[in-house]
């Protein structure tokens, strides 16, 4: 009987390294801001090296395990359109260019609302004069 009550305990034991080591951080501003940056050079320049350096910095956050669909939607516009194109027309540009400006929105960690104190309600509770 008591081997029983053991079992749970071991599983639960023998998952929690499992758990911590799998915890991945947001990306930071810092990070979205360089993809940004880069897509925005990508999209000016025409360049192959600032194109590459986009979609490799964007392609590198697509399997991060804490962003939300629409962050990775963004990014893989990112990586779809940040190519070399022989005529650099406004269009082009527009498209790597809107996708590069909601990275930073859509992709930052979601800041946490702090809850404000309620008042008392009540029979009992003070007025506010």
């Amino acid at each position: 009987m008591n081997k029983l009550r053991l079992i749970p305990s071991l599983l639960l034991l023998l998952t929690a390294p499992i758990h911590a080591e799998t915890w991945v951080p947001w990306p930071t501003k810092e990070q979205l801001r360089k993809i940004q940056l880069e897509a925005y050079s990508c999209s000016r320049e025409n360049s192959e090296a600032s194109c590459r350096n986009s979609r490799q910095l964007a392609d590198s956050l697509m399997d991060h395990p804490r962003l939300p669909v629409i962050c990775k939607d963004v990014l893989w516009e990112v990586v779809e359109n940040a190519n070399v194109a022989s005529n650099n027309d406004y269009k082009r540009r527009d498209r790597i260019d809107t996708s590069a400006r909601r990275l930073t929105t859509l992709c930052a960690e979601p800041v946490r609302k702090k809850d404000k104190p309620r008042r008392p309600q009540g029979p009992g509770a003070p007025t506010q004069s």
